[in-house]
């Protein structure tokens, strides 16, 4: 069991990260698109790291903190929001779906993709 001062160190300074990359993506990238790109990464990361055998101060830093402040629900939420009240409804609802389809299934590849990787690593030793 992690001490608590310590797991909210590791959630806080990995949250620093995240939100310092998040902000560097929003830099590069503008609007709705940043928010499907910071959503699909951040979800391919967190499925990667859930399914590594990494111990539970690595996954504090990296899923709850690094992930869950790159990651942007409430920037998603905005946007979608936004652009139907806009009258853009159907564009609305297409970012909606897209940026849960990219995330979810960036998430399931992240898992996929480290549980083969520990299969073959496994397979050598």
């Amino acid at each position: 069991m992690t001490d608590p001062v310590l797991a909210a160190a590791l959630v806080g300074v990995g949250g620093a990260v995240g939100a310092m990359a998040r902000h560097a993506v929003g830099l590069r990238i503008a609007g709705r698109r940043s928010v499907v790109v910071v959503n699909t990464l951040g979800s391919l990361a967190l499925g990667a790291v859930l399914s590594a055998p990494i111990g539970a101060n690595a996954a504090l830093f990296v899923a709850v903190g690094v992930c869950g402040a790159f990651t942007t629900f409430s920037s998603f939420a905005v946007e979608t929001v936004s652009t139907a009240a806009d009258g853009d409804t159907r564009v609305a609802a297409g970012f909606a779906a897209v940026n849960l389809a990219l995330a979810l299934g960036a998430f399931l590849l992240g898992t996929v993709a480290v549980g083969r990787i520990a299969s073959v690593v496994a397979g050598l030793l």
